[in-house]
């Protein structure tokens, strides 16, 4: 029996009464969000269709709550999110890109002190870093092929007080767990118009990056714990999540450069994209809406649904939907816990095998547990995640993206 949800909850799966018929979903992911959805001020909380159990919150989740802020549901990786890069005349011949992607490894920005990184990106994001003496040209101009600011970012101001210096290494770095970077080709084009909106056609190859603030997240969340923010107590925690994002976007610009830089076309970038996953964002009313591994979906949007590896991203186009509080899956869903899917994984799949996938891609990776535990099969069926989407009015699709090289260290 499906478990009964408070009035105030939602799955949108793709089946027209929401009963979760469309898509697969773990009975701990429903029974966090009817807990979610418990907690006082919870005006609604919205399961996407990649919804999946978390550390005691759901991820894949928007929630709305009225006056009050919960910095837990954000999390230790804030900002969190994808970028995309359009570069003008990429060719992809993958057996050069594996061994020039091969060079993406180890720190991005070495000469440069880790604390001068840190303060440019917290305070300004991309443009603060743009604003460094001593960066790589190729550097300098994909940063300012940069797409703006949210305006819900651009309203607030980074707090005055910063991490850990030391963090600014980590700067232009991917990350663990699902984060990637990739090289992708178009594969198909529904929607032209949309789609030439970023320089896509179906010649196209693209740089996606899945990644978010580092160990910067995690001493917000550490800093601000399992509290309820309501009132004045509000601003400090905004102005701090302000400088996670902004850092968690330029790390991804950053590592979007390298790739281009690996590929030799740094300076062709003709069309940008970045969509911030874990957030607090203001809402009608007086509410607050928190996404946890939620893509904004606003009306005309350009929105990605990301792939695991191995299988397509989708370009899609937000509908603004208030039934989905403007928000659609942010990728697959796992299936399988990570623990679970080394153990379930590891005798069924050949090592040498973990590096090629079925659509005839790559993938770099130095650590094979890693590559057990994000494999296709520990996720959902990213058509059938686009399809639920599609069919609750949430986006609807622009084209798909086949992974070349993917990027996991």
């Amino acid at each position: 029996m499906r478990h009964a949800l408070p009035s105030n909850a939602t799955v949108l799966t793709g089946d027209p009464a929401s009963k979760g018929d469309g898509v697969w979903l773990e009975g701990e992911a429903l029974a966090q969000l009817d807990r979610l959805a418990r907690q006082p001020g919870c005006v609604r909380a919205v399961g996407m269709p990649d919804l999946h159990p978390g550390p005691g919150i759901p991820i894949g989740v928007a929630a709305s709550f009225q006056a009050r802020i919960r910095p837990l549901l954000v999390g230790a990786d804030a900002g969190c999110g994808v970028t995309l890069l359009v570069p003008r005349r990429l060719r992809v011949r993958i057996d050069a890109a594996e061994r020039r992607l091969a060079r993406v490894s180890g720190p991005a920005l070495p000469g440069l002190p880790p604390g001068r990184l840190l303060e440019a990106a917290w305070a300004g994001g991309q443009t603060g870093l743009a604003s460094l003496p001593d960066l790589p040209e190729g550097l300098r101009a994909v940063l300012a092929a940069a797409p703006p600011e949210p305006s819900w970012l651009a309203a607030i101001a980074s707090s005055s007080a910063l991490p850990d210096a030391s963090l600014g290494a980590s700067l232009g770095t991917i990350g663990g767990g699902n984060h990637f970077a990739e090289l992708s080709s178009v594969h198909r084009i529904i929607d032209r118009a949309t789609a030439a909106e970023i320089g896509l056609d179906r010649r196209s190859a693209v740089i996606l990056v899945h990644s978010g603030s580092r160990g910067v997240g995690r001493q917000i969340s550490e800093r601000w714990g399992d509290r309820t923010l309501v009132g004045e107590e509000q601003a400090p925690y905004l102005a701090d999540l302000a400088g996670a994002v902004r850092f968690a976007r330029a790390n991804r610009m950053v590592i979007g450069w390298r790739m281009l830089d690996a590929l030799g076309v740094a300076r062709r970038v003709q069309g940008a994209i970045d969509l911030v996953h874990n957030a607090v964002v203001p809402a009608d009313g007086g509410c607050w809406l928190h996404r946890k591994g939620a893509a904004p979906a606003g009306d005309g949007e350009i929105t990605v649904v990301l792939g695991s590896r191995g299988t397509p991203s989708w370009v899609m186009r937000g509908a603004g939907s208030e039934r989905g509080l403007c928000s659609v899956a942010h990728g697959a869903g796992r299936r399988m816990g990570r623990s679970e899917a080394v153990a379930k994984l590891r005798d069924r799949l050949s090592r040498k095998g973990l590096r090629r996938t079925a659509l005839g891609g790559r993938v770099l990776c130095d650590r094979t547990e890693l590559l057990y535990a994000e494999h296709p099969m520990a996720y959902k069926d990213i058509g059938s995640v686009v399809a639920a989407i599609e069919a609750e009015g949430l986006a609807t699709p622009v084209a798909a993206l086949h992974p070349r090289v993917t990027v996991k260290r």
